[in-house]
């Protein structure tokens, strides 16, 4: 049975306070919305609790996919106490799989985290405490939480942690520039004369050519293609970067033709269209159901041989980048590995190869699996922090960026050598 709203008279106090944790769970909501808010309740009224949740969904509620958040954190900010329990227990800690005990919807734990962050603090008394004795810092030679999280590695951060650099990912950008094509456009400043245009413009002269009509080739914008490892070992560096391919996927003004997604363990899957879900939780859950090999073995050589043979054609077209994410751990046949990735770079535009091993200093090509695919990519970079996620824009704008892989094909000509 639904509770009473609060009837303490803060009614515009509690919907501003219900506007902030909506925007913590990731709905864009600003004042101006807060104060239409106030208002068009104002004017609605709330004798009944469905008017009151209409009227506040009108307001805050821009997109399709917002209305499972603002749903979930809607039941839980105005006190039904059976959902409190239900939510609560998605903050509990789980065993980490391809599946979880209980499915939770998505948005469910961001709803979750929103408003039960500060739960701590609201159980604190309210008397009054005396402040603190100032202490003055020398603050100039610190590393901001900020600047620390950034190049914080996956694996070792904290739930919080976690939840911030999702926020974080999801404004990350990845612009690339636009790629001239063989197909020519008309242009005043074009460098090639456009003879057909040319000789119909002399026709409105009796046959005399009063100016040279010219052409430049059209520009398109190439395709970004991802393929990531979600094995075992990959299993949280591919949930953070998959974070990162859907804020790609559905950031406007980036220059992508189109963003193709693909995972693989032990068999490689399409998600493609999952990634395009606007909500990133519905997205990754889609994605998660369709992948059945997640923290499973890892067989780099087939799934590669499958997307060469079954989707290279469709989605390597007009220039297209690959970022291939995984950490090139491979027990299988290294011919076959070798050989695929020389398919895969012949037919990329650039391939770039994101490893989350390269965050140790010392890191060298020991692995079977790395030696293989190392001379066939175009960059070798890490991937398991935001700043080394920030650092593709400069891999893929330049072409002779090259990142480690000059670095490391050394130390490999220089052990076969030894060998020798």
């Amino acid at each position: 049975m639904d509770s009473a709203l609060p009837d303490d008279g803060k009614l515009a106090h509690n919907i501003t306070h219900f506007a902030r944790a909506l925007r913590r769970a990731g709905l864009p909501i600003g004042p101006g919305r807060v104060v239409d808010a106030v208002r068009a309740v104002a004017l609605a009224g709330f004798s009944r609790r469905s008017d009151f949740h209409a009227t506040l969904a009108a307001v805050f509620i821009s997109r399709p996919e917002e209305r499972v958040v603002f749903d979930q954190v809607f039941r839980l900010f105005w006190r039904d106490p059976r959902y409190l329990e239900h939510m609560m227990s998605l903050l509990l800690p789980q065993v980490r799989g391809s599946h979880e005990d209980r499915a939770a919807d998505a948005g469910e734990k961001r709803a979750a985290e929103a408003l039960l962050a500060d739960a701590a603090a609201d159980l604190m008394p309210a008397e009054a405490e005396e402040p603190p004795e100032e202490i003055e810092i020398d603050a100039v030679a610190t590393q901001s939480a900020i600047e620390r999280l950034k190049t914080l590695d996956f694996e070792q951060m904290t739930g919080a942690e976690m939840a911030e650099a999702k926020r974080m990912l999801a404004r990350l950008t990845l612009p690339v520039k636009p790629l001239p094509s063989r197909r020519m456009t008309a242009s005043a400043q074009g460098a090639v004369v456009d003879l057909r245009r040319t000789l119909r413009g002399s026709l409105r002269t009796g046959g005399e050519v009063m100016a040279l009509a010219r052409k430049s080739p059209r520009l398109r914008w190439p395709n970004l293609v991802v393929i990531c490892d979600i094995s075992g070992s990959m299993s949280q560096y591919s949930r953070m970067v998959l974070h990162f391919v859907h804020a790609v996927a559905n950031a406007k003004g980036q220059g992508w033709a189109k963003v193709h997604g693909f995972t693989f363990g032990t068999r490689l899957t399409n998600i493609t269209r999952h990634m395009a879900a606007r909500d990133v939780d519905a997205a990754l859950k889609a994605a998660g159901a369709q992948a059945q090999d997640w923290s499973g073995g890892t067989r780099i050589g087939a799934a590669l041989h499958d997307f060469n043979r079954d989707w290279s054609r469709r989605v390597l077209g007009q220039g297209s980048v690959v970022l291939l994410i995984t950490d090139g751990l491979d027990r299988d046949d290294t011919a076959l590995l070798s050989a695929e990735m020389q398919r895969l770079h012949l037919s990329a535009r650039r391939l770039i190869w994101l490893n989350p091993l390269l965050r140790w200093d010392g890191f060298v090509p020991r692995a079977a699996g790395i030696r293989a695919m190392l001379p066939h990519v175009d960059a070798f970079r890490a991937s398991h922090s935001i700043a080394s996620l920030q650092a593709l824009a400069a891999a893929i704008s330049d072409p002779a960026d090259s990142g480690d892989k000059a670095r490391l094909m050394r130390l490999l000509g220089d052990d076969r050598s030894n060998r020798a």
